[in-house]
């Protein structure tokens, strides 16, 4: 196997296990805030631990995976011979929603401090519907990446 192409395998790898532990977090992490505003809404001393929780899986797992994610994918995407940009459409409907992923990332860490401060927050009901979006939009961008229908 030629250097290059080994040492492109080797990127895909690292990638790929960030956006794991990426996707972990993004569909735990709203799940958490369903048990995080239900024991507030019962007047739990539980609360204190899943603030702990957030945070540390948030800052401890979440963002580095992310940042990861990112500078490894876009390595990937500039590397010689992984993507014709002109030719291959997928890659940009790919990278619209990793943007979209993003910004759920983001809104995620607003929702984990407004949980923290106990000054707002959202319904549990609405946690719970928030955690099915990072699902979805993952399986959107499997199909783009292996399928490449465009």
């Amino acid at each position: 196997m030629e250097f290059a192409a080994e040492y492109r395998l080797w990127i895909k790898a690292a990638h790929i296990i960030a956006v794991i532990a990426w996707m972990a977090g993004l569909l735990y992490l709203p799940r958490l805030f369903v048990y995080h505003a239900e024991a507030a809404l019962a007047g739990s001393e539980a609360v204190q631990v899943f603030r702990v929780m957030e945070r540390k899986l948030l800052q401890v797992i979440m963002t580095p995976a992310m940042i990861l994610s990112w500078v490894l994918g876009v390595w990937l995407a500039f590397t010689p011979g992984t993507i014709l940009w002109s030719a291959e459409f997928w890659i940009h409907a790919k990278l619209a929603l990793v943007l979209v992923l993003t910004a759920f990332h983001l809104f995620c860490a607003r929702w984990r401090r407004e949980l923290e401060s106990g000054n707002g927050g959202h319904s549990p009901r609405f946690y719970r519907i928030a955690n099915e979006v990072p699902a979805v939009i993952m399986a959107a961008i499997v199909m783009l990446a292996v399928v490449r229908p465009f």
